[in-house]
């Protein structure tokens, strides 16, 4: 089959793939950087391009209440956001996972206020990593085009039934034009069924959603959601299966970079990889044993294939784009370091912070991070954070 591949905006190639996989409900508010994602939406739906409801709301907590009710009588739906909106509809995402709703949002990730800042860094999703949605980050315009795919299929698998969030970094992703190899809509069509959920809300058929839980009951029902979490894994591997057979591009929940036979590798999430990869590319060069582990599905978290990457290595070099204010590290570093706890001599961990808020953080910074962090690997200085390129 011929495919199309043309330069465009990421958003819009987000935006593109939501109309291919014939989205039923978009409900949208919009938020620097996200904007561009539901704009290009509502576009396709006004010139009936896209049979589906847009739902323009008064702010992010009825984006995703909307989003709820759709999902709960069995739409396929979408949303995105950033930020300060993802604060506002927090409420909402943590029912969101509690009912069991596969609504997929495009989460271009960008810093909290204070102070305001409408730049890239990942403490919005670090926020809400513990609300029970799977999360995956992408590195580039493809990987984002190709997971709007991949979270549909997911998220509405009858074994999974959750919800998804595509991290993007915003600005570095988002606003950026590159090229995308676009699938046609046979293909899409054979990789994602029409989503059909098992007792969805209809007034021919009464259901309850969201009940009232007392405490004899609420303990389950976490642990419930737990194992729904945990249990989805298998179900992410398969949809990358499925995908890398029909378009030929795989992915895999940790994925390296020259890091077999490296004695240290640095750690990252989202856009920051292919950076790392290039300073990775020089420093090898000058004979430095390092390479690149890259996290891809943050949560249901990959245990085993994280072991296998770390697996022999020196140190690792985990550079977290939030902070845990008052912790001893990186919200990142922090899950590696108790993952490695009672591994036979596990790799030590070195803590970098850096990309706040749309900080650049250049090939040369990589190469400084990253031999810096050996040398204090070294030197046992391994405590802590270092917060890079903290000026005064």
């Amino acid at each position: 089959m011929t495919k199309e591949r043309k330069g465009i905006e990421v958003s819009l190639a987000i935006s593109e793939a939501v109309g291919q996989a014939d989205c039923d409900v978009i409900s949208a508010y919009p938020i620097t950087p996200q904007t561009h994602i539901v704009e290009h939406l509502s576009e396709l739906v006004a010139n009936g391009e896209l049979d589906a409801e847009f739902v323009p709301v008064e702010s992010e907590h009825s984006a995703m209440s909307v989003c709820v009710g759709a999902a709960a009588v069995g739409a396929r739906t979408f949303t995105s956001t950033s930020s300060q909106g993802l604060a506002l509809m927090a409420e909402i995402f943590f029912i969101a996972s509690s009912l069991r709703l596969p609504i997929v949002m495009a989460l271009a990730n960008r810093s909290l206020s204070g102070p305001l800042s409408i730049w890239n860094d990942h403490t919005d999703t670090m926020m809400v990593r513990d609300a029970g949605w799977i999360h995956v980050f992408a590195e580039n315009g493809q990987e984002a085009y190709d997971h709007v795919f991949w979270s549909f299929r997911v998220g509405e698998d009858a074994g999974v039934r959750l919800p998804v969030a595509l991290n993007l970094d915003g600005f570095i992703m988002t606003h950026m034009i590159e090229p995308v190899e676009f699938e046609d809509a046979e293909l899409i069509k054979k990789y994602l069924p029409e989503f059909k959920m098992a007792g969805a809300l209809h007034p021919d058929n009464p259901v309850s959603m969201g009940c009232f839980a007392m405490p004899e009951i609420y303990t389950e029902a976490q642990m419930a959601r737990e194992q729904a979490v945990l249990g989805s894994y298998l179900t992410c591997l398969k949809a990358w299966e499925e995908w890398a057979a029909l378009t030929g591009r795989g992915y895999h929940p940790i994925e390296t970079y020259m890091a077999d036979d490296a004695e240290y590798c640095i750690v990252t999430m989202g856009s920051f990889g292919e950076t790392a990869m290039t300073a990775v590319d020089e420093l090898r060069a000058a004979g430095e044993s390092v390479g690149v582990i890259k996290i891809r599905l943050w949560r249901p978290f990959p245990f085993e294939d994280f072991f296998k990457a770390a697996a022999g290595k020196k140190t690792l070099i985990v550079l977290d784009r939030a902070i845990s204010f008052g912790g001893p590290g990186g919200p990142v570093a922090l899950e590696l370091r108790s993952a490695l706890y009672k591994h036979n001599t596990p790799p030590t961990i070195v803590n970098y912070v850096a990309g706040l808020a749309g900080r650049d953080v250049s090939v040369n910074d990589f190469k400084q991070i990253i031999l810096e962090g050996k040398a204090k690997a070294e030197k046992g200085e391994t405590t802590g954070y270092t917060l890079y390129g903290l000026r005064g």
